[in-house]
Protein backbone atom coordinates (compact mmCIF):
# COMPACT_ATOMS: atom_id res chain seq x y z
CA UNK A 1 0.00 0.00 0.00
CA UNK A 2 1.27 3.32 -1.26
CA UNK A 3 1.36 6.13 1.64
CA UNK A 4 1.71 10.11 1.03
CA UNK A 5 4.64 11.47 2.42
CA UNK A 6 4.37 14.63 0.72
CA UNK A 7 1.63 17.62 -0.90
CA UNK A 8 2.59 19.46 -3.25
CA UNK A 9 0.97 22.09 -5.92
CA UNK A 10 2.71 23.04 -9.27
CA UNK A 11 3.86 26.26 -9.88
CA UNK A 12 3.78 28.34 -13.67
CA UNK A 13 7.81 27.87 -13.48
CA UNK A 14 7.74 24.15 -13.84
CA UNK A 15 8.78 23.92 -9.46
CA UNK A 16 6.36 22.44 -6.78
CA UNK A 17 6.15 23.41 -3.13
CA UNK A 18 4.46 21.58 -0.57
CA UNK A 19 5.59 19.89 2.48
CA UNK A 20 7.00 16.30 3.25
CA UNK A 21 5.85 15.14 6.37
CA UNK A 22 6.78 11.37 8.26
CA UNK A 23 6.21 10.87 11.96
CA UNK A 24 9.43 12.91 12.72
CA UNK A 25 9.59 15.34 9.77
CA UNK A 26 7.42 18.07 9.18
CA UNK A 27 9.20 19.77 6.35
CA UNK A 28 8.56 22.87 3.70
CA UNK A 29 10.21 21.56 0.19
CA UNK A 30 10.66 22.74 -3.25
CA UNK A 31 10.69 20.85 -6.59
CA UNK A 32 12.90 22.86 -8.48
CA UNK A 33 13.30 21.83 -12.19
CA UNK A 34 17.26 21.47 -13.01
CA UNK A 35 18.04 24.01 -15.79
CA UNK A 36 21.85 22.86 -15.41
CA UNK A 37 21.12 19.05 -16.19
CA UNK A 38 24.53 18.41 -18.55
CA UNK A 39 24.43 14.29 -18.21
CA UNK A 40 21.05 11.91 -19.04
CA UNK A 41 21.48 10.24 -15.53
CA UNK A 42 21.40 14.00 -13.64
CA UNK A 43 18.13 14.57 -11.96
CA UNK A 44 15.33 16.19 -13.81
CA UNK A 45 14.37 17.89 -10.23
CA UNK A 46 15.95 18.97 -7.08
CA UNK A 47 14.16 18.97 -3.98
CA UNK A 48 15.29 21.40 -1.31
CA UNK A 49 14.05 22.05 2.22
CA UNK A 50 12.54 25.86 1.74
CA UNK A 51 13.35 26.64 5.46
CA UNK A 52 17.30 25.50 5.21
CA UNK A 53 18.40 25.80 1.84
CA UNK A 54 19.50 22.79 1.91
CA UNK A 55 18.92 19.64 -1.20
CA UNK A 56 17.48 17.03 0.51
CA UNK A 57 16.42 15.05 -2.72
CA UNK A 58 16.32 14.72 -6.62
CA UNK A 59 13.30 13.57 -8.91
CA UNK A 60 14.01 11.58 -12.38
CA UNK A 61 11.63 11.40 -15.12
CA UNK A 62 10.53 7.94 -16.11
CA UNK A 63 8.84 5.89 -18.45
CA UNK A 64 6.70 3.20 -17.00
CA UNK A 65 7.59 -0.50 -18.54
CA UNK A 66 3.96 -1.24 -17.98
CA UNK A 67 1.56 1.35 -19.03
CA UNK A 68 4.29 3.30 -21.01
CA UNK A 69 3.62 6.64 -19.25
CA UNK A 70 5.93 9.35 -17.96
CA UNK A 71 6.19 9.55 -14.00
CA UNK A 72 8.99 11.13 -11.96
CA UNK A 73 10.97 8.99 -9.38
CA UNK A 74 12.30 10.81 -6.34
CA UNK A 75 14.61 9.64 -3.87
CA UNK A 76 14.60 11.76 -0.42
CA UNK A 77 17.66 11.54 2.35
CA UNK A 78 18.99 13.13 5.70
CA UNK A 79 19.55 11.59 8.75
CA UNK A 80 16.34 11.50 10.39
CA UNK A 81 14.65 9.41 7.74
CA UNK A 82 17.83 7.72 5.77
CA UNK A 83 16.84 6.90 2.11
CA UNK A 84 12.95 6.79 1.00
CA UNK A 85 12.00 6.25 -2.52
CA UNK A 86 9.07 7.35 -3.97
CA UNK A 87 7.05 8.42 -7.16
CA UNK A 88 5.10 11.82 -7.71
CA UNK A 89 1.73 11.08 -8.74
CA UNK A 90 -1.74 13.30 -9.17
CA UNK A 91 -3.47 13.87 -5.99
CA UNK A 92 -6.88 12.77 -4.77
CA UNK A 93 -9.85 15.35 -6.51
CA UNK A 94 -8.47 15.45 -9.52
CA UNK A 95 -6.49 19.39 -9.83
CA UNK A 96 -3.74 19.12 -12.41
CA UNK A 97 -2.13 21.17 -9.95
CA UNK A 98 -2.21 19.64 -6.82
CA UNK A 99 0.65 16.31 -6.51
CA UNK A 100 1.56 13.67 -4.00
CA UNK A 101 4.82 12.17 -3.40
CA UNK A 102 3.85 8.16 -2.29
CA UNK A 103 6.23 5.79 -0.76
CA UNK A 104 5.76 2.28 -1.02
CA UNK A 105 6.85 0.15 1.72
CA UNK A 106 9.83 -2.39 0.11
CA UNK A 107 8.99 -4.91 2.73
Amino acid sequence: MATTIANLTAKADGSMEGVFATLRVNAPITLIPNANKTREDAPDYRIVNKRTGFEIGAGWNRISQRSGEEYTSVKLEAPEIGVIFGNLAPAPGGDENKKVILWNNPQ
